[in-house]
């Protein structure tokens, strides 16, 4: 199943995606939808209300209004090993907020602050039910699906301190979409190819099969520190490529298209603005 979230008259409103068209459900947007009870998969599969075509709709960010966003830094051995850090013994977790979401094809919004502006196409792991002290099955069986995801990041900001968030949750900075997927459709996203490339050139191609802490293994950490709730948002880290570990650093400027893909899961495109 496939569940977007797209914008109307007065709102959002989720839908479910088959093929190219979409069937409105009786939810505001895709996180209220699995807040509503466990059987969101079954209430959305019922849903028999008029289809409109995808194309013909504005996609917002896939949920909307996540009560936490929670990140994963160094994940992917290949990364790890372009930033010249050592390999963490535990997910290296930090945190975004709702305000740094945007949609999949919204404009990403470089702050004028920051003169180093930075990609990285990610993973995104949704919370379908409540969770909390899981172990791996248990965890695996809390997440309701994938999407797509890219952690544009301030660099500068950064390396402030030892702390990442300053650099991480800018407004308006973090596509997210276009769809949620559940793991039925996708083999739980165990090993698909990610892909990031600005204005047509590729810059980061990998394989979730390459990450430390696979997505299980992450719910089941962050729910043993807080709880987990429907619609939460957890994103699983970036492969190499990024701009900062190029030489020279390369920068997002005004105008820069992004192009976030994951195989099976779907494409964000968005260009950068001020």
């Amino acid at each position: 199943m496939r569940l977007v979230t797209f914008r109307g008259e007065g709102g959002t409103r989720a839908g479910r995606l088959d093929g190219d068209s979409v069937t409105p459900l009786d939810a505001p947007d895709v996180g209220a939808l699995l807040a509503a009870g466990p059987d969101w998969r079954e209430r959305a599969a019922a849903a028999a209300g008029r289809p409109v075509p995808l194309a013909d709709l504005d996609l917002a960010p896939v949920v909307p209004h996540p009560s936490k966003i929670i990140c994963v830094g160094l994940n992917y051995t290949p990364h790890i090993a372009e930033t010249g850090l050592d390999t963490p013994e535990y997910p290296t977790l930090f945190a975004k907020f709702a305000r740094s979401l945007v949609g999949p094809s919204d404009p990403i919004v470089l702050p004028d602050a920051s003169a180093a502006m930075d990609w990285e196409a990610e993973l995104a792991v949704v919370v379908g039910r409540t969770v909390r002290g899981a172990d791996r099955d248990e965890a695996r069986a809390a997440i309701a699906g994938y999407t797509v995801a890219n952690d544009v990041s301030a660099r500068d900001f950064q390396r402030r301190t030892t702390q990442w968030l300053q650099g991480k949750t800018f407004d308006s900075t973090t596509p997210l979409g276009p769809a949620l997927v559940t793991g039925d459709e996708v083999g739980d996203a165990a090993d698909l190819e990610v892909t990031c490339a600005v204005d047509g050139e590729v810059m980061q191609r990998g394989r979730t099969s390459t990450m430390l802490f696979p997505p299980e293994e992450i719910v089941a950490y962050a729910s043993g520190i807080v709880t987990l709730d429907p619609g939460d948002v957890l994103l699983t880290g970036t492969p190499a490529g990024i701009g900062d570990s190029r030489v020279p650093p390369v920068r997002l400027r005004p105008g820069h298209v992004v192009t976030t893909e994951i195989e099976g899961l779907g494409v964000l495109r968005n260009r950068c603005s001020k």
